[in-house]
């Protein structure tokens, strides 16, 4: 390279440089014209940004960090497992130990009769896993019209392919052209819904039904009663249906359980999981299948699976996890976040009466949404996006949806810890109302009249 040429590389590089990285889930446009928030770094429940200032993070990052920042007993255990092996693929007959250990420990808990898992590097990942090995098990059982996948409005599973194609909202879904066939999309809380659109649809070309055990990311949605899951379940079997559970975010303890559908009752035919299982120190993800969807694939010789990724089983990533795992049941936050959901249920019920909310959803698991009134937000113009700003500027991270702002902190959250965080949002709520009557905070008295 000349003199001239390097020197252009390295003035354009300098000058481009902080423009070139592509910011996901966000409307670039926008994100380049306002100053970017550094993380620097995080422990416990806390974050800090470059100029050193401290945050409550109210969401676990996206769900995930279910142990708290800073575990150094993770980073170690990744050390360590480097050091002796950095990463190798499972494809075929390769194994490692960290992968079978780590198989073997989710089986255990897993509520499938006769578990085997398939591990990947995420929740988008695994959904189409699932999804793929569903389409497949009925085409090597003898069924290959099996194929129509029906999930629930709201429900969220990833964007990838098939995640993109069943995910619950329509934003998501438009603009990508064609997206994968033979899908749709029932109401969240009817079985009665679904029972119709499997007759609609006709049950020999049904492959799989797919829940969140809690709608997450499309709002915090519980099942509408104790025995929805039951119920569900039954229709599956009825009809022949794969029943799926998406436990992406209500595993590894944010429901007081491993999987979350144990509060149910019912054991699904496949569980697809990640965020909690490392609490996102590593990116890691999976698949458990009950043994019969295994069957035809381990017992009978000519029905390879050509289906899986190349970082699945990655040493390190599983090493990250058993320490994770390890952490999860020595502080038993299985119970622990039994506590915290009752916590946070009480806390953010006391917003119910604030003028801009219109409804809180909490009581399931350690999560919870807040959910502006219809009066805020179609007739006032009002957005989350404008709340979450407001709440980060007062030190608490939450995250906005289009009609609500969504809570989903660490499970070692206390209850001083919880009220920061709530009267944080009522402040913020507070504030933005205020801001949009012209008037000063903390005269909300006439914000919502």
């Amino acid at each position: 390279m000349s003199a001239t040429v390097a020197s252009y590389a390295r003035t354009t590089t300098k000058q481009q440089e902080p423009g070139r990285f592509w910011h996901t889930f966000c409307d670039m446009h926008d994100v380049t014209r306002t100053q970017k928030f550094m993380v620097t770094r995080a422990e416990g429940v806390w974050l800090w940004d470059d100029s050193g200032d401290r945050f409550l993070d109210g969401t676990a990052s996206l769900w995930y960090c279910n142990v708290g920042h800073g575990r150094t007993e993770i980073a170690d255990a990744v050390h360590q497992q480097m050091t002796r092996l950095d990463a190798y693929t499972v494809y075929g007959d390769f194994a490692n130990g960290p992968a079978l250990e780590l198989g073997e420990r989710l089986t255990a808990h897993a509520p499938v009769v006769d578990p085997r898992v398939i591990l990947t590097c995420g929740g988008g990942e695994s959904i189409d896993t699932a999804a793929k090995l569903a389409r497949r098990y009925w085409g090597v059982t003898g069924h290959p019209g099996k194929t129509h996948l029906i999930s629930r409005a709201g429900g969220y599973h990833g964007l990838h392919g098939f995640g993109t194609s069943i995910i619950g909202m329509e934003r998501f879904r438009t603009g990508f052209g064609p997206l994968i066939e033979d899908v749709s999309v029932v109401p969240h809380d009817s079985v009665e819904a679904l029972e119709a659109e499997i007759l609609r649809v006709g049950p020999e070309n049904v492959a799989a039904f797919f829940a969140e055990p809690v709608i997450g990311a499309g709002g915090v949605y519980p099942p509408p009663g104790p025995d929805y899951f039951a119920a569900v379940a039954e229709v599956c079997r009825r009809y022949g249906v794969l029943f799926i559970v998406d436990s992406v975010i209500c595993g590894f303890a944010r429901m007081g359980t491993w999987f979350g559908i144990e509060r149910y009752g019912v054991c699904p035919d496949m569980i697809v999981f990640a965020k909690g299982v490392s609490s996102g120190y590593l990116p890691l993800g999976g698949v458990i299948v009950s043994g019969e969807v295994a069957e035809p694939f381990w017992n009978r010789p000519g029905n390879p699976f050509l289906h899986g990724t190349t970082y699945a089983g990655h040493p390190a990533c599983c090493a990250a996890a058993m320490a994770n795992l390890d952490i999860l049941e020595r502080e038993d936050l299985f119970t622990v976040s039994l506590e915290i959901e009752a916590q946070l249920d009480a806390a953010v019920r006391q917003l119910a009466d604030h003028p801009m909310v219109g409804e809180v959803r909490a009581g399931t698991g350690v999560m919870a949404a807040v959910e502006l009134s219809s009066e805020a937000l179609d007739e006032r113009g009002i957005t989350t996006a404008e709340v979450f700003h407001e709440a980060r500027s007062r030190g608490v991270i939450l995250r906005p949806v289009p009609r609500a702002l969504l809570i989903s902190p660490p499970l070692i959250i206390t209850w001083e810890q919880i009220e920061h965080l709530v009267g944080t949002l009522r402040s913020a709520l507070d504030a933005v109302s205020a801001a949009h009557d012209g008037a000063q905070p903390g005269t909300a008295g006439a914000a919502g009249d």
